[in-house]
């Protein structure tokens, strides 16, 4: 039987992380479905229409899907599951509300969060706050998985060519009703995909030094990350929290300033390329895991980094 993975779009554009997933679905078998549910996506099928190794994209187009409902994509899924072993999606906000409703629909144990595809029906995912990992084996003849997109490599977006076929619409779900969509625009990199990630923990103080925080990232063109001690002491806002309740980054670089390095805190950003820490504790648990330390003050370390980046771009102009 074949693969299907669940696309995350905004009916214009391929969300990233859905790349990511393609990597791995094509890990569990070569016959890969992707489905495209939305509304007025044609954009979205064809451009996943030309990702190597996938088969076909069965694209569901209805105005009840403009905005997306789990309660709404539910019954879709459960009716094409019908055809396949696999049910694939990231493990992101997207998935992790979405992929339980539908694994209880079916009957089945959720595979969440792997990291890893050993076999068809054998995975590694992290446990414990990263501290652990275990080897899942399920005997489901059906599968629901979830993938954590940083652990796989994205998709290339040209070469193949996969037929584009029509479904149809379920009723919607008359319980809720999609009221607005707030959301938060920025001119930087997304966190969970952006390859240099800076980020600010208990250690700042207060909301207004992340300014040091964000003038850096500018200069580096990078993401701005904060522990749950920062989101918590209302240093700013939760959408940028890194950690096992937050996002999971893996970056190029990550920087991590004033911050210990709580275990939960590290599930979020251990597997970073290269870690550096700033902190003036010498013993924070951060330095255990940072492939470079400065134990400094870091109202006296980040105004020196950023003249030296000014200094840098001076002399590149």
């Amino acid at each position: 039987m074949s693969v299907l993975l669940i696309a995350e779009h905004n009916n214009k554009e391929v969300k990233p992380f859905t790349l990511n997933a393609i990597t791995a679905a094509t890990q569990i078998d070569k016959d890969l479905h992707i489905l495209v549910i939305g509304n007025k996506a044609d954009s979205v099928a064809k451009s996943l229409s030309e990702v190597p190794n996938v088969k076909k994209i069965i694209h569901i187009d209805n105005e009840i899907y403009e905005n997306y409902l789990a309660e709404n994509f539910t019954p879709i899924i459960v009716k094409y599951a019908e055809s396949y072993s696999h049910i694939l999606c990231s493990a992101n906000t997207f998935g992790k509300n979405l992929m339980p409703r539908v694994s209880a629909l079916l009957d089945i144990s959720q595979v969440s969060d792997i990291i890893k595809v050993i076999s068809s029906d054998t995975f590694l995912r992290p446990i414990y706050a990263g501290n652990a990992l275990a080897t899942i084996k399920s005997t489901d003849k059906k599968k629901c998985i979830t993938i954590r997109p940083t652990s796989f490599d994205p998709a290339p977006t040209s070469g193949g060519s996969a037929e584009i076929v029509k479904g149809e619409a379920k009723e919607s779900f008359q319980k809720i009703k999609f009221i607005k969509r707030e959301e938060v625009k920025s001119d930087r990199p997304e966190l969970g995909t952006a390859r240099v990630v800076i980020s600010g923990g208990r250690g700042m103080q207060k909301a207004e030094n992340f300014k040091l925080i964000t003038a850096i990232a500018d200069k580096l063109n990078a993401a701005v990350g904060a522990s749950r001690a920062a989101v918590d002491a209302g240093y700013i806002s939760n959408d940028h929290q890194v950690g096992q309740t937050g996002k999971v980054v893996v970056p190029d670089l990550y920087i991590a300033v004033g911050i210990s390095g709580a275990i939960q805190h590290l599930a979020g950003m251990k597997e970073s390329k290269v870690i550096v820490a700033i902190n003036k504790d010498g013993e924070a648990p951060i330095f255990s895991i940072a492939d470079y330390g400065l134990e400094a003050d870091l109202f006296d370390a980040l105004p020196k980094f950023l003249e030296e980046l000014n200094k840098l771009n001076t002399i590149q102009k």
